[in-house]
């Protein structure tokens, strides 16, 4: 017989005090089935309020399990369907960011719950709603979609496939708990019904909270850490950054005030070829030790780069051509973006190695400010760039939180 453990969050090991060997592992595994139902862990019961200035899922802390979905808006399917898709969306996600079941006001008219969420909490779920481009067009807004929406430029890396890019409507899902995660899933698709058709679905996950002895910034798949340099809540100009002002140019634009734009882009790491690289090359591609994420000029992951500095050879710590120097807001005039990715496993490509990379999602008042000027630049010389691929992409506007009583979108849709 196999040895078994079971692993609750931080903590719970240590209150409860199951600890099971190889011969008591199956008996111990058994008797946990019968036992009283214990009160939620604090990962399972931690509540995300749907209800804000901004919606949820762009400043919430990173979640263990996503989905992203976009659809497209069926033929006939107007600003009046797409205004009661919406409010329909609205009504679930807040039911289900509290934990409570999905019924009522299905448009399939099966009026009930699926069960698969049925015994969790909300495990921090968010659910976040995007327009894109060719949403405008589809519901007679053309007047009042965003310069930010403009196309992104073509970029030397990508190897995009139109199927699995962009979209009328999009759908950011995420929350600690994966049965959580796919029971919103199905209840979003369920409730499009004959309004809007899925037109891709990609899958991530992240670290569970709990399954480091403090928290820490996530791993990618390349082993390392990723997000170090993002902006933080308590920079002056983080809200400038990240969402739009009000009454910043084009009244017809106002409905996105408080808002912020998505991009989002399927990246494919080319594991296989990373893999091959010593720890001390993949440390210099990158520009960061992999062990902690300090960045190779010195100090701890926290520490800011001294891009200038050099070793006893003369030769600079941070190499010229390091993703980390590349892409900091020194080399690009300040420009800046929250990333906030999952990553994603979908089994062996058809060249034999790994479908495995990042879902990449970042997120900002201005593409053509955050996201274009940065990418343009790694474009032009990224050590990291031979061992990615960009395969699909997206630029969504997300409109800013609704309040009591609204559903997301209203002020666009209403208008």
């Amino acid at each position: 017989m196999s040895r078994r453990r079971l692993l609750g969050t931080a903590g719970v090991a240590g209150a409860t005090g199951l600890v099971l060997g190889a011969a008591g592992g199956a008996t111990g595994y058994a008797a946990t089935r019968d036992e009283a139902p214990a009160a939620l862990t604090s990962v399972g019961s931690t509540e995300v309020m749907f209800h804000g200035k901004h919606q949820p899922g762009i400043t919430t802390p990173l979640q263990a399990r996503g989905h992203l979905i976009a659809f497209d808006l069926t033929p006939g399917a107007g600003r009046k369907e797409a205004a009661a898709l919406m409010r329909r969306w609205s009504a679930t996600a807040e039911r289900l960011m509290a934990g409570e079941p999905a019924t009522g006001g299905s448009a399939d008219g099966t009026g009930h719950d699926t069960g698969i969420a049925l015994d969790a909490g909300p495990s921090s779920l968010t659910v976040t709603f995007g327009f894109g481009a060719t949403f405008f067009e589809r519901t007679g807004l053309k007047g009042h979609r965003p310069p930010g929406l403009d196309p992104l430029p073509p970029f030397s890396a990508d190897h995009l496939d139109a199927g699995r890019s962009n979209g009328d409507l999009w759908v950011q899902i995420g929350a600690d708990d994966a049965l959580v995660a796919f029971h919103a899933l199905r209840a979003v698709q369920k409730e499009a019904a004959a309004t809007a058709t899925v037109r891709w679905q990609m899958d991530g996950f992240n670290r569970t909270p709990g399954a480091t002895a403090k928290p820490m910034t996530t791993r990618n798949l390349m082993g390392q850490i990723d997000g170090t340099g993002n902006p933080k809540p308590a920079d002056s100009d983080f809200d400038k950054r990240l969402f739009v002002a009000a009454g910043a140019g084009d009244p017809a634009y106002d409905w996105l005030a408080g808002g912020s734009y998505a991009v989002v882009r399927r990246i494919r790491m080319l594991l296989d070829d990373w893999e091959k690289l010593p720890v001390e090359r993949q440390e210099r591609v990158i520009g960061r030790r992999k062990a902690d994420g300090a960045p190779l000029s010195g100090g701890t992951e926290t520490t800011e780069m001294d891009l200038d500095k050099a070793g006893p050879d003369g030769k600079l710590l941070i190499p010229g051509n390091a993703h980390a120097r590349i892409s900091s807001p020194e080399r690009n005039s300040g420009a800046a973006m929250l990333r906030r990715p999952f990553s994603y496993h979908d089994g062996i490509a058809s060249d034999g190695g790994p479908d495995a990379g990042l879902l990449f999602i970042c997120w900002q008042a201005d593409p053509l400010r955050g996201f274009v000027p940065v990418q343009r630049k790694l474009d032009r010389g990224d050590a990291l760039s031979p061992f990615l691929r960009h395969e699909a992409s997206g630029l969504f506007a997300v409109p800013a939180g609704a309040a009591q009583g609204e559903y997301v979108g209203q002020r666009l849709l209403e208008s």
